[in-house]
């Protein structure tokens, strides 16, 4: 997240309160979050993940720390202005990991970020022992899964974005190219239509069609395949997903029966959504039309995850989630049938848990496209 697409620092001011707060009623004395979407959610910029430590302290109670190598202090204090975090910078032949330790000495309960580097969480282990070293996702994921309506924006932009380019693609011939040269064209579609990263463009087709994270490559794409589309990226910290099935020539009637039930269940599982549904439920309503079709084998995993400003991020539309749904969660369903060594579809939209219900965030149609 660039400076541009901060929020107001009202917002980092309170999103740091509120960690301090969640940590207090988990039980946790103080959150440790190095470089990663956790601190950009916090303080609004992602500072660059590097070899020497740069630990924010987030106490359960008191004022936020932000122990940094003294070369990033001047890109800290500009992004920073006035959330009023305290900066240890630390010089080349200073041990941070001891500057954390005097700063957090006497908490019994430490949160270290999901992501932080083994080099720093077990070197933090030791010089904090016998503080007990806990995860700082279930707190931060408590802050972070209900979606702000401003949150909500940038994610419904982000996903109109990758609509623009998803329509594109389609329009296009697509027969004749490689499917390495047309994920490298949708990447530049995506930039086009306003994402600030191209993340991700899979280009599934033919027989490649059934493995749902497939790379593209340089098969060349022919009449008579089916082709998945995957695509996605972020714009203003926030990211978009979704996934289209096209085929290429007159689709064979096995195909076209395949998606019609692919689709049903797509649908059926986004009308589903509602506050206080679980998580769960919405798997069950996709996975119960697939089954009921014959094609339960196929579906190989789970129905959706959650967005944000990581593609992939809690609340999971699994089965083994018990979940309730609440307005701000927002989350792909995306179902996929996939016969292996022949042919796969997956359809895939981002919705948004409503008090009316689910709003899905990609509007283009979920039918078959048929190109040449």
């Amino acid at each position: 997240m660039t400076t541009a697409h901060r929020f107001a620092s009202s917002v980092h001011r309170d999103r740091l309160a509120r960690a301090g707060a969640e940590a207090s009623e988990r039980g946790v004395d103080v959150l440790l979050i190095t470089p990663s979407p956790d601190y950009a959610y916090l303080l609004g910029y992602r500072a660059p993940a590097l070899e020497r430590l740069t630990c924010l302290i987030v106490p359960a109670d008191g004022e936020p720390a932000l122990v940094l190598p003294r070369l990033e202090e001047p890109l800290a204090r500009h992004e920073l202005d006035d959330l009023q975090v305290a900066l240890v910078p630390w010089d080349e032949t200073d041990d941070p990991i001891r500057l954390v330790q005097a700063i957090v000495a006497g908490a019994r309960r430490v949160a270290v970020q999901d992501q932080m580097w083994a080099r720093f969480a077990l070197r933090l282990r030791a010089a904090l022992d016998p503080a007990e070293l806990v995860e700082a996702g279930p707190t931060m994921s408590a802050l972070r899964r209900i979606k702000s309506p401003e949150e909500i924006e940038r994610l419904r932009a982000a996903g109109s974005a990758a609509d623009s380019a998803m329509t594109s693609v389609i329009g296009e011939r697509l027969s004749g190219r490689t499917e390495a040269d047309l994920s490298r064209h949708i990447r530049d579609l995506l930039l086009e239509a306003g994402h600030d990263d191209a993340g991700f463009a899979i280009v599934a087709s033919g027989p490649n069609s059934a493995s749902p994270h497939h790379e593209a490559g340089e098969r060349v794409i022919e009449t008579g395949d089916a082709i998945v589309l995957d695509i996605g990226g972020t714009r203003a910290g926030y990211s978009s997903d979704t996934s289209r099935t096209a085929f290429v020539g007159d689709p064979e009637p096995e195909f076209a029966a395949l998606h019609a039930v692919l689709r049903e269940a797509q649908t059926a599982a986004c009308e589903a959504v509602q506050p206080g549904v679980p998580c769960s439920e919405i798997d069950a309503v996709a996975r119960g039309i697939i089954n009921e079709a014959g094609y339960g084998d196929a579906f190989i995993h789970r129905t959706g995850h959650g967005i944000g400003m990581e593609t992939h991020e809690d609340p999971y539309i699994v089965a083994s989630n018990p979940e309730l749904l609440r307005e701000g969660h927002a989350f792909s369903v995306e179902p996929g049938i996939y016969m292996r060594d022949r042919w796969g579809a997956r359809i895939e939209d981002i919705v948004v848990c409503t008090d009316a219900g689910g709003e899905r965030l990609n509007t283009t149609s979920t039918e078959l496209y048929v190109v040449e």
